[in-house]
């Protein structure tokens, strides 16, 4: 292990061992709950388009378990009406989640950071868990910038998953880069294309945004995700709660409905390049 790493993982184990036994005032974590919409838009050769409100956590992962103690439905220590299950995240169940998305940007780009991973994701609620995407951010080593950004996908009904790692590349504040398509989404879209993604830093707002394009390098379909941050406090979780209460079993709902109405549409199906079968769309 070099130095910079031995400093990272001491770093994480500090933080870690600070967060492990306290609650986390809300008004002094970057921890928070953003709310908006989540846009689809499929260019060709069949359009179509859907829009809905979403909610996602945010949570700086040196602030769990104690950050959702403040609700006493919601937890990071065991199960839960709304649980973040460790399990259900990127990498081994039995390593920490940030040191897990702080060796694959090491892996994938051969940069070493030490600060802080912030993850918005969606939790298990009522036993059950699907997130289509996690975006984790990490930041410099002040916990101030954004230097790299792990989108973690997974699809259905197969439960594979696939992570993209984008990297800084300039002094924009948004991340930027075309990533080759590697894992099968959609039964209505092929494997030859390639994404342009876009994530901006979390703030008041934070936006992401993907387009997929073809071969030919043509636009076949975005993706955009708009949402508004509040602050992590009970009535906050309370409410979002009582807005999205069994989310991911929505967001399947909405996956599958989508694909009934694009398979109506004429839209032309394409099965899983190594499984076959069916699956979602959207």
């Amino acid at each position: 292990m070099s130095a910079t790493d031995a400093t990272g993982a001491a770093a994480g184990r500090e933080r870690g061992e600070r967060s492990a036994g306290r609650r986390v005032d809300p008004r002094r974590t970057a921890s928070a709950l953003y709310e908006g919409w989540v846009a689809h838009r499929r260019h060709t050769p069949i359009e179509h388009s859907f829009r809905y409100r979403h909610a996602m956590l945010y949570l700086d992962l040196d602030d769990l378990p104690g950050a959702l103690d403040a609700h006493p439905l919601y937890s990071a220590r065991g199960p839960a009406l709304a649980w973040f299950r460790r399990a259900d995240h990127l990498g081994r169940p039995d390593r920490p989640l940030a040191r897990c998305v702080l060796d694959l940007v090491a892996e994938r780009t051969g940069v070493v950071l030490a600060g802080p991973v912030r993850t918005l994701t969606t939790l298990r609620t009522f036993g059950h868990a699907f997130n289509p995407v996690s975006f984790h951010y990490c930041f410099d080593a002040i916990g101030e910038g954004v230097e790299a950004v792990v989108a973690h996908v997974t699809n259905t009904p197969w439960g594979e998953s696939h992570a993209y790692v984008l990297t800084r590349r300039g002094d924009d504040d948004a991340l930027r880069d075309t990533l080759d398509k590697r894992l099968h989404v959609s039964p209505f879209l092929g494997m030859d294309a390639c994404y342009d993604w876009r994530v901006t830093p979390p703030g008041e707002r934070l936006a992401v945004t993907i387009g997929e394009r073809g071969p030919g390098g043509e636009l076949v379909f975005d993706a955009t995700l708009a949402l508004e941050r509040r602050e992590l406090t009970r009535t906050a979780l309370s409410r979002a709660l009582a807005r999205f209460p069994a989310t991911s079993l929505r967001v399947l709902a909405l996956i599958y409905w989508n694909a009934a109405r694009l398979k109506l549409k004429g839209a032309r199906y394409r099965s899983h390049p190594e499984r076959g079968g069916k699956g979602g769309g959207a």
